[in-house]
């Protein structure tokens, strides 16, 4: 009760949850491209089935955050430069992603038998088997960051949930509109091989602000929303700017609602 009852503890919550659902999005976006490519049957099970594991796996590790601190002491040395075991989860799921986006991309522009190909291949075990190992990622990424902002792991705990649940709400929807719209799939892909350097990048230890990169998805987000917004102006819209008009049409030729 005391907890409930703290103005800081709800602040704290507030701003984690809000947080988490920012860090959230590349993993949405990752499994809802994922099991699109399952009949469409499975889809809403795999989709949250994935979301359950992933928040599953951060409320395993906030449990074990002796584990998480301890990931931090150096492995080995590659180059002069110390590799922890966070730095090689980070480097290992980076290449990982950078592998499967690129992979995605290089099917969708092979087209339909591209597309046939690579659905044979995507079974069910597969696809929660991916997305499995890149909420790992996802998870450690989220949790590090939770530990830096909040000191009682109850807190952190309640964010996490909150926020899966809120993703599972919206999932559906994020994953059909992708589904949808090939370009902001091609996009989101994309972004995906940008996230996928920016982890491999710090496993180096050269912190990259994710502030630019954030900013940089939003921006282009809202380009391809105009894009698909235009693409959707009725075709009257079109006929009304043409030069020729219904009054000018030759002897013979009907006029439109004759």
């Amino acid at each position: 009760m005391e907890l409930l009852a703290s103005p800081e503890a709800w602040i704290a919550f507030a701003t984690l949850t809000a947080l988490e659902l920012v860090l959230g999005i590349d993993n949405v976006i990752f499994i809802s491209i994922l099991v699109d490519k399952l009949p469409p049957a499975k889809r809403e099970f795999a989709r949250k089935l994935g979301l359950f594991m992933a928040m599953f796996m951060r409320v395993a590790l906030l449990l074990v955050l002796a584990w998480i601190v301890g990931l931090v002491e150096p492995l080995f040395t590659v180059l002069s430069q110390a590799i922890s075991g966070r730095d090689l989860i980070l480097i290992v799921g980076g290449i990982f992603l950078v592998w499967k986006a690129t992979t995605e991309i290089h099917g969708s522009l092979e087209g339909e038998e591209g597309h046939a190909g690579s659905a044979v291949k995507a079974t069910f075990a597969a696809v929660i088997l991916q997305i499995l190992l890149i909420d790992l990622v996802f998870s450690l990424d989220s949790i590090i960051t939770a530990v830096g902002m909040v000191d009682d792991v109850r807190i952190m705990i309640a964010a996490v949930i909150t926020s899966v649940a809120l993703m599972m709400v919206f999932a559906g929807a994020i994953g059909r509109f992708v589904s949808a719209h090939p370009t902001i799939k091609m996009l989101a892909l994309s972004f995906l091989v940008v996230v996928g350097v920016v982890l491999i990048a710090e496993g180096f230890d050269h912190k990259v602000p994710k502030g630019y990169v954030y900013f940089a998805m939003a921006f282009s987000l809202g380009v391809e929303m105009l894009n698909i917004r235009l693409r959707k102006r009725p075709a009257r819209a079109v006929a009304l700017h043409s030069p020729y008009q219904a009054e000018d049409k030759p002897a013979g030729v009907p006029r439109e609602g004759s």
